[in-house]
């Protein structure tokens, strides 16, 4: 096995990780959770809010 047979198999396999990471981000199962944390932010700050604390 040469080193361009080598350099075509990484490739294929960094491009088919990257694929199935983008469907797994994009997948409607994945929705609520990800809209949920990216609420968490807000989540502190009305906790806050509720017990009078300032920063």
């Amino acid at each position: 096995m040469d080193y361009g047979t080598v350099q075509g198999i990484i490739t294929i396999v960094v491009m088919v990780t990257f694929v199935g990471i983008f469907a797994w981000a994009y997948s409607g199962r994945r929705k609520h959770q990800f809209d949920e944390a990216a609420n968490l932010v807000f989540s502190d700050e009305e906790k806050h809010k509720d017990s009078g604390e300032h920063k």
